[in-house]
C-alpha cells in the first residue's frame, strides 16, 4: 500500500492554520453573544446533550474542520473499522470492540466471518456462570457461597472495569443487585495492593478472576500466584479450581496454573486492552457483582453510540464533533492538555480510564506509515469530580495555563438528598457549580468590573480573570448502566476520530514495551545479587548507585524466602 500524505500537508489543514489568527482576535464573550451560533452548537442524542458553544470556534471553524475530516478520509476510516479491516496495521489486527456490545442479530465481520455469534457464546457462558455463583449453586471448596470477588489484571484489564464498577455502585438498580457482595480490583504488583485487597476477606467466600490474554503478563501473574498461595494455604491446593477462574485465550497455561479450562472466558486479538471492558475482561467481574441483566444494559448503551457514530452525519455526530474539536484545540490552538470534569462522584474513575484510552492510543510520534510527524498528537488527560477539583487545580485552569475542559453533568442524581429549610437540595448545589464554571472560564472578570466592585487597586491584577478559556458541556439525563455505556463509547470513538485525523495508529502501544524489557534486566540483577551475592553490573552509573543503595538497605530480605503473605 502506498504511503498516505501527512494531514498537515493538505489544504484544509493550511486553511485552519490561517484561520487561527481570526479566532485569537475574538474573545469568547463576543462569540457567546451570538444567539444563533450558540443554538447551532447544541446537539441532543438519546438523552445526552452536548453544548460546545464555549469552544473557541465559529460556525466557519466547524465547516473547515469538516473539510479536514474529508481530507483525512474520516468516513472511510470509520467504515473500515466497523467492517473488520486490519486497521491496526503494525499488529495486523482488526479493531472490533464494537462487536463486543452488538445485539445477537447484528452482523460484524472479521476476515469474512461474523464474530457476533462467538461474542454471544461467551456472554451466555458468563451469564450462566455468574448466575450460578450469585444464586449459590456454585460454591467454594468448603460449601460456602462465593460473595467476594477479586479481579486481577492491569491496564485496560483494570481501569475500564473499575470505572464501570464505581459508576454502578450507587445506581439504585445495580446496588440492589449487589447487596451482600463485594468486588475488588488487584492491579499493582506492589504488595500493599495485595494487602488491601485481601484485608477482611475470607478465602472460603472469595472468588478470584485472573485477567490476562496470554496468561504471561508479569505483574498480573505474580499477583495471581500470590492469591493462589493465599487460597491454598487456607483451603489446600485442590481448592484453586473452585476459587479461581480466568479471562484468557491461553488455555494450556490456564490449566497448568490450576484453573479448569472450562472456567476460562475467551476474548480475541481484535480487542485492545484499553477497549476491553465490554469483553469478558469487564463483563465477568461486573456480572458477578451486579448480575448479567445490569451489564447487558451497559452494553446496549455502548451499542447505541456505536450505531450513532457509524451512521450520523458528521455535523450531528457526538464522537466526531468532540474528536474534531480536540484536534482543533491541540494542533491549531496549541493546548496540549484536557481536563475531564464529571460533576458526579459516581464518575470518579472515569478520567483515569480515559487517560489510558486517550494517551496510550494517541501518544504517537510517527504516522501509521512510520513517517516522523512534524506535529504534536495526543492530549495530556487528567481530571477529578466536581466540586473536589475546584478546590484542587481549578486555580491553574482559571488564571494559569489554558486547558480546555469537558464538564459532564447528570440531571437526575443516583442518590438524591433533600433537607428541610435548605434553599436547594444537594444535587442542585452540585449542578449550580456545573453550570457556573464554564461561564466563569469563558467570560472571566475584567478590570472594569473589579473597579465597580471597589476592589483595591493593588488587588485588581490578582483578581482579574482573562476568560476566553474553552470548555464544552455534556449533560446526561441520568446515570444508569445504559448511560454509563454511552459515555464510555463516546470517548472511545472520540479518541479514534482524533487518531484518524492525525493519521496515526491509535490501536497499538509500542511505547509501553521498552520499560518492561529493561525491568527484566533489573529483575535478573536483583535475583543474582540477593541469591548469589553478585555485584551490580551492566547499568549506567546512576542506576548502579541506586540499585546498590536499594540492595544494601533491604539486605534483611532473605535470599531464599519462605512464604509470607500480608497481614492486615
Amino acid at each position: 500500500m502506498a504511503p498516505t500524505a501527512l494531514i498537515c500537508d493538505t489544504q484544509p489543514w493550511k486553511d485552519l492554520k490561517a484561520h487561527v489568527g481570526d479566532i485569537k482576535k475574538t474573545h469568547l464573550r463576543e462569540l457567546m453573544a451570538d444567539t444563533e451560533r450558540c443554538k447551532q452548537m447544541l446537539l441532543e442524542f438519546d438523552g445526552i446533550t452536548l453544548d460546545y458553544s464555549r469552544q473557541q470556534a465559529t460556525v466557519d471553524t466547524l465547516k473547515k474542520l469538516q473539510k479536514l475530516a474529508e481530507a483525512a478520509h474520516l468516513k472511510d476510516k470509520i467504515e473500515r473499522m466497523f467492517s473488520g479491516e486490519h486497521i491496526n496495521s503494525t499488529e495486523n489486527r482488526s479493531v472490533l470492540h464494537v462487536a463486543l456490545r452488538a445485539p445477537r442479530d447484528a452482523v460484524v465481520k472479521c476476515d469474512g466471518k461474523n464474530v457476533v455469534p462467538d461474542v454471544w457464546k461467551v456472554l451466555d457462558q458468563i451469564k450462566d456462570f455468574s448466575d450460578k455463583v450469585r444464586n449459590g449453586s456454585w460454591v467454594g471448596a468448603t460449601g460456602k457461597p462465593l460473595t467476594d470477588v477479586i479481579s486481577v489484571g492491569i491496564g485496560g484489564s483494570f481501569l475500564g472495569p473499575l470505572f464501570v464498577h464505581t459508576a454502578l455502585q450507587t445506581d439504585p438498580e445495580a446496588s440492589k443487585q449487589a447487596k451482600g457482595r463485594q468486588l475488588r480490583f488487584l492491579a499493582n504488583v506492589d504488595p500493599i495492593d495485595v494487602a488491601r485487597n485481601i484485608a477482611g476477606l475470607n478465602p472460603e467466600t472469595t472468588l478470584v478472576v485472573v485477567v490476562s490474554k496470554t496468561f504471561t503478563t508479569a505483574e498480573t501473574m505474580l499477583n495471581a500466584r500470590t492469591l493462589r498461595t493465599w487460597i491454598s494455604k487456607e483451603l489446600g491446593p485442590s481448592a484453586v479450581a473452585k476459587h479461581m477462574v480466568a479471562v484468557s485465550t491461553n488455555l494450556m497455561l490456564v490449566e497448568k496454573f490450576g484453573i479448569d479450562p472450562k472456567n476460562a472466558f475467551a476474548f480475541w486479538d481484535w480487542v485492545g486492552g484499553r477497549y476491553s471492558v465490554c469483553s469478558a475482561v469487564g463483563v465477568v467481574p461486573l456480572s458477578l457483582q451486579y448480575g448479567f441483566s445490569v451489564v447487558e444494559k451497559f452494553l446496549s448503551g455502548a451499542w447505541s453510540i456505536d450505531k450513532h457514530f457509524s451512521s450520523a452525519p458528521f455535523e450531528k455526530n457526538l464522537p466526531v464533533l468532540l474528536g474534531l474539536l480536540s484536534v482543533w484545540n491541540v494542533s491549531f490552538l496549541g493546548y496540549p492538555a484536557r481536563a475531564i470534569l464529571p460533576y458526579s462522584q459516581a464518575l470518579e474513575k472515569f478520567a483515569p480510564h480515559i487517560q489510558q484510552v486517550s494517551m496510550e492510543s494517541n501518544g504517537k510520534g510517527v504516522s501509521i506509515d512510520g513517517v516522523p510527524l512534524p506535529l504534536e498528537t495526543g492530549e495530556i488527560d487528567f481530571g477529578e469530580p466536581g466540586t473536589n477539583g475546584q478546590h484542587s487545580f481549578y486555580q491553574l485552569i482559571h488564571q494559569g495555563r489554558v486547558i480546555p475542559c469537558d464538564f459532564i453533568g447528570v440531571i437526575k442524581s443516583q442518590q438524591p438528598v433533600y433537607l428541610e429549610e435548605e434553599i436547594v437540595n444537594n444535587h442542585d448545589e452540585l449542578m449550580s457549580n456545573f453550570f457556573a464554571q464554564p461561564d466563569a472560564l469563558a467570560y472571566g472578570k475584567t478590570h472594569e468590573q473589579l473597579l465597580k466592585e471597589n476592589v483595591p487597586d493593588h488587588l485588581i491584577p490578582h483578581k482579574t480573570f482573562t476568560g476566553n478559556r474553552p470548555s464544552l458541556s455534556l449533560l446526561l439525563s441520568s446515570l444508569g448502566a445504559y448511560k454509563i455505556g454511552q459515555l464510555l463509547a463516546i470517548y472511545e470513538h472520540r479518541v479514534a476520530v482524533q487518531g484518524f485525523i492525525w493519521g496515526i495508529n491509535s490501536f497499538d502501544q509500542w511505547g509501553v514495551e521498552l520499560g518492561k524489557s529493561l525491568a527484566t534486566q533489573v529483575r535478573k540483577q536483583l535475583h543474582a545479587s540477593r541469591a548469589k551475592k553478585e555485584p551490580v553490573q551492566g547499568f549506567n552509573p546512576s542506576t548502579t548507585t541506586l540499585l546498590n543503595k536499594y540492595l544494601k538497605e533491604s539486605s534483611d530480605v532473605p535470599a531464599t524466602p519462605t512464604t509470607l503473605l500480608p497481614n492486615i
